[in-house]
C-alpha cells in the first residue's frame, strides 16, 4: 500500500475529555487524535496489531468538530507513516509499527 486513505473523524464537542482540556477553549487531546488514527488505521489492516510507535508528533491544535483525515503511506518492514490533516494542515504526523 502506498499512499492512501483510511478514512477521516472529528470529536464532538460533547466528548468526554473536553471539559478539563482546557476549560473555556477545548483542544481535543493528543492522545484522543492518535487514538482515533490507530483504530481507523487497523480497520484497514485486519489483523495488524500494534508493536510500538517511533515517532509521534503533534503539529497543531484540533478543535472540537473539525474533521480530521488520517492517511497511511507504507515504510519499511512493519513501519507505516501516518499522516493527519485537517484543512491541508498537518495536524499529526506518527511513525507506527505493526506487531
Amino acid at each position: 500500500m502506498d499512499d492512501a486513505s483510511c478514512g477521516s473523524f472529528l470529536i464532538a464537542a460533547d466528548h468526554p475529555c473536553l471539559p478539563g482540556h482546557f476549560p473555556g477553549r477545548p483542544v481535543v487531546p493528543g492522545v484522543v487524535l492518535l487514538d482515533e488514527a490507530l483504530a481507523l488505521l487497523f480497520a484497514t489492516r485486519p489483523g495488524a496489531r500494534l508493536g510500538s510507535l517511533r515517532s509521534v508528533r503533534f503539529r497543531l491544535p484540533v478543535l472540537p468538530g473539525q474533521r480530521v483525515e488520517v492517511r497511511q503511506r507504507s515504510g519499511e518492514g512493519a513501519a507505516v507513516q501516518l499522516a493527519c490533516r485537517h484543512d491541508d494542515e498537518t495536524v499529526l504526523t506518527a511513525s507506527v509499527i505493526l506487531a
